[in-house]
């Protein structure tokens, strides 16, 4: 990584991505894609973490970006701010990018710290504010709306909110999807080997999920959908197994569930993995029981893995998903509704083969990495040219 000093010396304007921390996510995920295909010439990147990194900052490839921790002590840290003010007057970055609510006060301490350019985005909700109606955050957006010079929302469910709740205009709002690296996300090619020592042959059909293992992503879900398959399709616990990529509180929670049924041997849940194309690729069906979604990177990881998708319907979820032509979509925290969306393609080969490939299709035509960097772009070129007018 470079460091502060050599960043200085590169002509092009430099954007500070200023995030909670850098670890395997979905967000992370993005802006590491975003970095990695922005042509070097255009924009030069640093990111600042108000927490810290993990290994995951070792999925950027280029050389020239620095990253920062700020170590936030849990709860209220006023003296992160401070940090991060002596980070940007350091940096001297034209453009702060904040993301999320988490990040959001950030937005004064780039205006204090005179960053010209100072761009927010909402990339979806946790569990502590599910559909965007809690009042004292919604109070916080509001009061910190005038420093923000322009807003990007992943979905058009997030961009609406964002007018008709928080009072973002919508001549400063643009309404960017995620993009998927479809070469990297591909179908696969040939008959499944054996994964997860020995866990899994062609033979069977393998439902999975990938992401962090937080009640806001509700696994546990999934795992009592899977339970109530095996409970009542015929031949299921010869046929039927389960993976949950991914790691987190729930982890645990669903290992216990799973064991309580005598289930253990069925499931494998390996936590955080690196390899995670290849594991898409050893899937037969993709479900998300997620409770809340902004554009969710592994639906369309997914997708270009020429997987159907089962997902709840929340947030930017049918966007993504074409019910009856690319998956299907149920209600959140509804395990019956989710088992019998999985059975639906667990009896009918033909609709998993055609959704599969209707899925890799849109990821393609609607969802590439150009059309998501084209769209920053553009954003970050509109902020600095209204700064110099």
């Amino acid at each position: 990584m470079a460091s502060v000093a050599d960043l200085g010396k590169k002509q092009p304007p430099l954007i500070a991505h200023v995030i909670f921390q850098f670890s395997v996510g979905g967000l992370e995920n993005g802006l590491v894609n975003l970095i990695n295909h922005m042509p070097a010439e255009r924009y030069r990147h640093a990111i600042v973490c108000l927490t810290d990194y993990s290994h995951f900052r070792n999925r950027i490839q280029r050389a020239d970006v620095a990253v920062i921790a700020l170590h936030k002590r849990e709860g209220w840290d006023f003296g992160v701010h401070a940090r991060l003010w002596q980070a940007l007057r350091k940096l001297r970055p034209a453009i702060v990018h904040t993301r999320n609510l988490p990040c959001l006060e950030c937005q004064v301490s780039a205006a204090m710290a005179r960053v010209p350019g100072r761009v927010h985005g909402e990339h979806g909700r946790d569990v502590y504010d599910l559909d965007g109606s809690n009042l004292k955050y919604n109070l916080l957006r509001r009061v910190v709306r005038p420093v923000v010079d322009h807003y990007i929302a992943v979905s058009s469910d997030l961009a609406d909110w964002l007018v008709r709740i928080v009072g973002a205009r919508a001549d400063r709002l643009t309404q960017i999807y995620n993009g998927v690296d479809s070469r990297r996300f591909h179908p696969r090619a040939a008959p499944r080997n054996s994964f997860g020592h020995g866990f899994c042959s062609e033979r069977k059909f393998v439902i999975g999920s990938v992401g962090r293992m937080q009640a806001v992503k509700d696994q546990l879900t999934l795992v009592r959908a899977f339970l109530g398959l095996l409970e009542t399709v015929r031949d299921a616990r010869k046929r039927l197994r389960l993976v949950v990529v991914g790691d987190g509180p729930l982890r645990e929670e669903s290992q216990k569930l799973l064991s309580a049924a005598g289930a253990e041997h069925l499931a494998w849940l390996p936590g955080e993995r690196q390899d995670i194309p290849e594991m898409m690729r050893a899937l037969d069906l993709f479900v998300l029981p997620s409770l809340a979604e902004g554009i969710s990177n592994t639906i369309l990881e997914a997708m270009a893995s020429g997987l159907p998708v089962v997902a709840t319907r929340v947030g930017g979820n049918p966007e993504l998903v074409e019910e009856g032509l690319t998956g299907m979509l149920v209600p959140p925290a509804d395990p019956v509704a989710l088992a019998g969306a999985v059975r639906t393609y667990l009896v009918d080969q033909g609709k998993l083969a055609r959704h599969g490939q209707a899925g890799r299709k849109r990821a393609e035509t609607r969802f590439s990495i150009d059309a998501m960097v084209n769209g920053y772009m553009t954003v970050y070129d509109a902020v600095l040219t209204s700064k110099r007018h």
